[in-house]
């Protein structure tokens, strides 16, 4: 094993047991049996340090999710990686709570990962003509959700005991960015037809521009296309009338 691979092992470690998540670098030195300059050679700082383990952490969570094929529904590829996003968490506390800690000043790149595949698969509901929003939105929406509800079950263990919670939420959120039809539902019998109407353009322009994004139409020019993605994430992402 390298001397980085083997900073990088002793530093998960010690997060993992550590009762905060914090970690000092003179703990991994001795541990790592290495001298505080081979740590900063590879890893710059703390920070650096600290976000390679997130990395390191979250690759093995993510290598699941490369291999995975997408199924014929996004719709159910989607529920699964909300709950093993939170299964994730609960089972990684520490490492979970680190990756999401604002003393970050450098996104993680696991992050950015799991942010664009989240986003693939909703622009494959988006083809599919299932989703309201413009894909990017959505998956703002959905991810700020998910975070959000793993990191109160980890942090607050003691407040957040139902085990329904996840799968509450879940399901709120998803019914808020995808088409009524995709859970079997109908409008409200007092919805207005403004809202119904609403509701087909924001998915009609979802739609149209998913399709156009993945085979770009070669009768429109660069500037034409930008034009037309513009108005479509418009109309896909303009609140409903209230």
């Amino acid at each position: 094993m390298s001397t980085r691979a083997r900073i990088l092992e002793v530093a998960a470690d010690l997060v993992a047991e550590s009762p905060d998540g914090d970690v000092s670098t003179r703990a991994v030195c001795e541990a790592a049996q290495v001298g505080a300059p081979a740590l900063y050679r590879y890893f710059g700082d703390k920070e650096g340090l600290l976000s390679a383990v997130v990395d390191h952490g979250f690759d093995k969570y993510l290598a699941t999710k490369r291999q995975h094929r997408a199924g014929a529904d996004p719709i159910e590829d989607l529920r699964n990686g909300w709950d093993s996003h939170v299964e994730f968490a609960l089972q990684n506390p520490n490492l979970y709570r680190l990756m999401n800690s604002p003393a970050m000043r450098t996104t993680p790149a696991a992050a950015l990962e799991s942010h664009q595949i989240l986003t693939r698969d909703l622009e494959r509901a988006a083809a599919l003509g299932k989703l309201r929003l413009a894909p990017e939105l959505a998956a703002q929406i959905v991810m700020s959700a998910n975070v959000g509800v793993a990191l109160m079950l980890v942090a607050r263990p003691s407040t957040f005991t139902d085990p329904s919670t996840s799968h509450r939420v879940r399901d709120a959120v998803h019914a808020s960015v995808f088409t009524p039809d995709v859970f079997g539902t109908r409008a409200a019998p007092d919805g207005s037809a403004g809202d119904r109407d609403d509701a087909r353009l924001q998915s009609t322009a979802s739609r149209l521009n998913a399709l156009l994004r993945q085979s770009p139409d070669q009768t429109l020019s660069v500037a034409e296309t930008v034009l037309l993605t513009e108005w479509l994430d418009r109309l896909s992402n303009t609140p409903q009338h209230q």
